[in-house]
């Protein structure tokens, strides 16, 4: 007779063999009732609602909502199919937002179709599918398949959302606007539906944007069509924001606008900066003195259990994973070895930058280094492969307990160089420092470690006004994540730019009564 380990294993192997592609999700009938009751109970499976199941992990802590989170769009995805076949599509103003890179998980997603029913369905974590009857499916040359999802296309979703979401939503209104090559797929659209209202409102709103060109074609040729057409910005009455580089990338148009859109929020609560150091090398003694408070703070923050004890360990040249097998396979010892020789490239670095070196271009061409010392102990020590040192994620990453997830893989290569771009060219060194940390965060390119990146990143930036190097405590972690939360799911840089703010005036102070002393 199997035993019990025995016994979950062939569920696990059931579970393994469907999981393959990198499924998530899963109807009741894809398991036999014992296989899918193993499974359940052992935590490898949730139910989502009656017939739908995700795979999650017994290691998952009660109340996690990243399971779900990372699972949502392809339940949206499998579930519509099986109810509706083909004939369903995402709602214009969802099409929209999905084309600006918007990855926040929405809290209720509508769902069109001549099969729909009226009806809400409850999920997981407070969010819900509503399903929406329409008479009949729009012309197939407006919709789209992405990741699973039926969307409107970009131009078909602009005709179709109202103005009123346009102003509400302006700054995906705009990256969308901004990436249109040209007006032709626009104007098919407003030309066979006599649009004059929502031509001059796409033509009103592309001229604010410098896209004249764009404008001037809209209403020449519905003019010339018969059709009269005036032009209303949806965007007047805003306060005046550089528009995205014309015919970028949505993710790189997204990126520019958060940026010019939040950093006077910044400026307003920032500390103004002291100016660089006269005494160059008491600078870079304070960075030094400061590494075992850094380490153990930024490391607790990710979850690691590190000590005074074994950070000093690592800083004396006493870890020693060669001769000592608790070096080798202790995750947290690695995590601290990788933490020091990162921090050694990013202290040099910061000489550097408090010498004059552009700090954005520096950081530009060292963070790869950054990140490979982070994880080399690891790969030497057989925990990771050779290949996790490749760089930039080629997978989706999610964000534990957080509806905010980070742009699609494909996106981040486009997205890291219009971030360094901005990080050159911003003169105020608090603007690079806050903006610096949370939009390395919200692209989050690697795979791993990328919240240690982003507060390397700040104090290199913090150097570049001669700001101390200022410590995000672990005992401040929860506010710390919420601040971030608030700039990435609702547009709010205000509380994470004070936080960090506080915590350089307090760091301010000590490197004050320290110098007192000295």
């Amino acid at each position: 007779m199997a035993t019990p380990h025995e016994k979950l294993a062939a569920s696990l192997t059931v579970l393994r063999d469907l999981q393959r592609n990198g499924r998530r999700v899963f109807q009741s009938q894809d398991f036999s009732h014992l296989h899918r009751e193993r499974l359940l109970q052992n935590g490898f499976l949730q139910e989502v609602s009656k017939g739908w199941l995700i795979s999650t992990s017994p290691g998952a802590r009660a109340g996690d909502s990243t399971p779900w989170y990372a699972s949502f769009w392809e339940f949206c995805a499998r579930y519509c199919n099986e109810r509706f076949g083909d004939d369903w599509h995402l709602s214009p103003e969802q099409s929209l937002l999905l084309h600006a890179e918007k990855t926040v998980i929405p809290t209720q997603v509508i769902v069109h179709s001549p099969k729909a029913t009226n009806h809400k369905i409850p999920l997981l974590f407070g969010t819900s599918l509503y399903d929406l009857k329409t008479p009949q499916m729009p012309p197939p040359a407006d919709l789209a398949v992405r990741d699973g999802l039926h969307l409107f296309t970009t131009a078909a979703a602009l005709i179709r959302v109202p103005e009123a979401f346009l102003a509400a939503n302006a700054i995906e209104a705009r990256v969308v606007l901004a990436s249109l090559r040209d007006a032709s797929e626009l104007l098919r659209r407003l030309l066979d539906g006599g649009h004059t209202v929502v031509a001059g409102r796409l033509a009103g709103a592309l001229r604010g944007l410098g896209r004249g060109d764009a404008a001037d074609e809209i209403v020449t040729t519905m003019k010339a069509a018969g059709y009269d057409v005036r032009e209303s910005d949806p965007f007047a009455g805003r306060a005046p924001e550089p528009a995205p580089a014309a015919a970028v990338p949505p993710i790189v148009g997204r990126i520019q606008a958060m940026w010019a859109s939040m950093r006077a929020r910044v400026l307003d609560v920032f500390p103004p900066p002291p100016g660089l150091p006269r005494d160059t090398d008491a600078y870079i003694r304070f960075v030094e003195d400061i590494y075992q408070s850094d380490a153990y703070h930024s490391l607790s923050i990710e979850g690691y259990s590190v000590s005074a004890e074994l950070i000093e360990r690592v800083r004396a040249g006493n870890w020693d994973p060669d001769h000592h097998d608790a070096d080798r396979q202790s995750r947290d010892a690695l995590a601290a070895r990788g933490y020091w020789q990162a921090f050694q490239v990013v202290k040099a670095n910061v000489g550097e930058i408090i010498g004059g070196a552009n700090p954005g271009q520096l950081v530009r061409n060292t963070h790869r280094d950054w990140y490979r010392e982070l994880f080399q102990p690891c790969v030497t020590a057989g925990i990771l492969p050779a290949r996790a040192l490749a760089g930039y994620r080629n997978d989706a990453v999610y964000l534990r307990t957080s509806r905010y997830v980070p742009p699609r893989w494909e996106a981040v290569r486009d997205a890291i160089p219009a971030f360094f771009d901005l990080l050159e060219q911003e003169r105020e060194p608090g603007v690079r420092a806050v903006l610096g940390h949370w939009l390395f965060g919200y692209i989050h390119p690697y795979p791993d470690g990328n919240g240690r990146m982003a507060r390397f990143l700040m104090n290199a930036m913090l150097a570049s006004g001669c700001y101390p190097w200022t410590v995000v405590r672990v005992e401040d972690r929860n506010a710390y994540l919420a601040a971030l939360d608030h700039a990435s799911i609702d547009g709010d840089i205000e509380p994470f730019a004070g936080f960090i703010a506080e915590r350089v005036r307090w760091s301010m102070e000590q490197k004050g009564k320290r110098n007192l002393e000295s």
